[in-house]
């Protein structure tokens, strides 16, 4: 399939309040670095490969998104709901071959062409690189990190946790996620039977993180395949990403790749 077929899901409904006042008017993924906002920055990535069908699902001042040349869903519960809930207010989007992104992060056409590459059903690119990411984003890594295990055939089995050692992470996953329609399927399936169950890994359905739902999947029998990549992206979750050197710097490399290509 070429990438000209895979639709394109953004999430960005959140209200973003780790980065205020920088998200008091505008949506988290409109927060502007250097002049260009973070959906601009991947925007740009995307299109550069040819993909062109983006829904963006928003939230928070959703209305400041209708002019990005983008079909634009909205999760109305936004304030009180999370990822999953997100990505399936709008499941009807959720069919043939999906690109799922999380809309405040930036990555390279380099790690772009990696996931689009993969053959598996469900597959997700994962940061090897992260612990000195990490270390320059947070005093102590481990704050803010969560526990990721991938087998020997590049499975991940563990994904999600609070970890408590650096043993317990073999990468990061970076909000970046391919489906093919078997994988889009299995993604449904296990949704709905979290709604029955009322609950997601022990959440609420309205709060659980995608990496909640990623682990059930796991659990249910179904693999993950662990797309490896190294750098080259940037997540601006905190007034503190926005201002990091770091930041900056993986940017630029990155609005430089895809002007050379």
């Amino acid at each position: 399939m070429s990438s000209k077929e895979v639709k394109v899901i953004l999430l960005a409904a959140g209200e973003g309040k780790r980065l205020r006042p920088f998200t008091l008017d505008r949506p988290k993924c409109l927060v502007e670095i250097g002049g260009q906002s973070l959906l601009d920055r991947q925007l740009s990535v995307l299109r550069s490969k040819g993909l062109n069908d983006v829904v963006v699902i928003g939230g928070y001042k959703a209305e400041m998104l209708s002019d990005k040349g983008i079909d634009l869903r909205i999760n109305r519960k936004y304030a009180e709901t999370n990822m999953v809930f997100t990505l399936f207010s709008a499941e009807s989007e959720l069919k043939g071959e999906v690109l799922i992104c999380y809309g405040d992060i930036v990555y390279s056409d380099e790690i772009l062409q990696k996931i689009l590459d993969s053959t598996a059903d469900i597959a997700t690119t994962i940061d090897m690189n992260w612990e000195s990411y990490w270390g320059e984003r947070f005093e102590n890594p481990l704050d803010d990190a969560e526990t990721l295990k991938i087998d020997q055939e590049f499975h991940v089995i563990e994904i999600g946790r609070k970890p408590k050692t650096l043993r317990e992470i073999d990468g990061q996953y970076m909000g970046i996620i391919k489906l093919s329609e078997k994988g889009v399927q299995i993604f449904k399936s296990v949704y709905h039977q979290g709604v029955i169950d009322n609950e997601i890994m022990g959440q609420p359905v309205e709060s659980a993180y995608m990496t909640d739902l990623l682990q059930v999947i796991i659990d249910s029998g179904h693999s993950i395949s662990a797309v490896p990549v190294y750098g080259d992206w940037v997540e601006v979750d905190t007034v503190s990403d926005l201002k990091a050197s770091i930041t900056m710097e993986r940017l630029s490399n990155i609005s430089n790749s895809v002007i050379q290509n």
